[in-house]
């Protein structure tokens, strides 16, 4: 489900912010990590109230560690799920971190790097505002199809939401 939005990208709040947002609800899980597995409430699920996306971590033994990893998760679904939207139908322009990732021409950025999903969301936006033409997102945020389709197949389900839109507008497939 693709949600249209307006103003700042929810996965690019600061985390406070962004937890702000969200129910968050602390359970017991199943599953590996020794005796005392099942005793504390480890698990952590994360919804954010304005979009109804969740996101989970149960992994660790640590609330605050499995906190964080829900965080990350919540950021990616939101960078995959919603799309920002100009308004008035005028393109965004790069955003001054996306501009500083990109300088040259490339795009550097790590997807462990906690800008990661800021930079996956501004490029699914401007994908999107491009009507899913790739290479008219890329020219508008000033670096390469081919970088940008790189940093688009870092996320396996962006990847994946991009062809979906192609195959729904009649396009050929992306590999």
């Amino acid at each position: 489900m693709l949600v249209a939005m307006s103003g700042p990208h929810p996965a690019s709040l600061p985390n406070d912010q962004l937890l702000a947002e969200c129910d968050v609800q602390r359970l017991r899980r199943g599953g590996p990590g020794g005796q005392h597995r099942n005793k504390v409430e480890t698990a952590v699920v994360l919804t954010h109230r304005p979009t109804g996306v969740r996101a989970e971590a149960n992994e660790r033994r640590s609330q605050a560690e499995n906190q964080g990893r829900a965080l990350r998760r919540l950021r990616l679904r939101l960078a995959i799920e919603i799309r920002r939207t100009a308004g008035s139908g005028r393109a965004v322009e790069p955003s001054p971190l996306w501009q500083k990732r990109s300088a040259g021409g490339r795009l550097a950025v790590n997807p462990a790097h906690d800008e990661f999903p800021t930079l996956l969301a501004e490029a699914l936006d401007a994908v999107a505002a491009a009507e899913y033409d790739v290479s008219a997102a890329a020219e508008r945020l000033e670096i390469t199809t081919s970088q940008l389709t790189r940093f688009l197949k870092h996320e396996s389900l962006a990847w994946t939401q991009v062809n979906i839109q192609h195959r729904d507008r009649g396009l050929r497939q992306l590999h």
